[in-house]
């Protein structure tokens, strides 16, 4: 499945009009570990490694990064098809391999989501903690099966946004937003091999 999702930053009153009528799904917390090499090989891609909940996940990119409406990621949940993508021979799991080829955690990120849908819409209430620090967002998201699928999910999205309300632009998300605040050099990294402003 492809995941399409926009983020959005919620002012006064925002989260009641996006939620209005929607069915709560549940709320969790969750702590991100995110990984890459020392020359950021990974997320100068848009790819991100992550372990949450001990469980490894890597998000591809499925579009070039300076002309998106919304972000549009495939999922990788199953530590074989992640060694795949990343061209990993080895035969042991993803925790005990990475540090020997130059993979070390980058951020600690925990999250406080709750969760709602709305007909076809995931709608994720964030409230992420950076441990001195915190940043508050929503996501809205649609899965898809297929890339001809992708470009009408993210007008999908846009038009609902706006229908409740929420202003439409750019928005960094919670790992983004997190090396602006406490990594500089690497976000400026990834400003320059993406040739935007984030």
């Amino acid at each position: 499945m492809i995941e399409i999702e926009k983020k959005f930053i919620l002012k006064p009153g925002d989260a009641e009009k996006l939620t209005a009528g929607a069915e709560p799904v549940g709320q969790k917390q969750f702590t991100d570990v995110y990984y890459d090499t020392a020359d950021y090989a990974l997320t100068k891609k848009d790819w991100w490694l992550r372990s949450r909940a001990g469980r490894f996940e890597l998000k591809i990119s499925m579009s070039p990064y300076k002309v998106r409406l919304v972000d549009q990621y495939e999922e990788l949940e199953e530590e074989g098809a992640i060694k795949k993508a990343l061209n990993m021979k080895a035969k042991e799991s993803l925790s005990e391999v990475l540090p020997s080829l130059g993979y070390k955690p980058f951020a600690t990120i925990v999250t406080v989501r709750t969760k709602y849908r709305k007909g076809a819409f995931m709608i994720d209430i964030d409230s992420v903690d950076y441990g001195h620090d915190g940043y508050d967002l929503a996501e809205i998201e649609l899965m898809v099966g297929s890339k001809e699928e992708m470009e009408e999910a993210a007008h999908r999205i846009v038009a609902f946004a706006k229908s409740c309300g929420l202003a439409v632009g750019t928005v960094r998300g919670k790992i983004m937003e997190y090396l602006w605040r406490n990594n500089k050099e690497h976000f400026k990294a990834l400003e320059t091999e993406w040739g935007v402003k984030l």
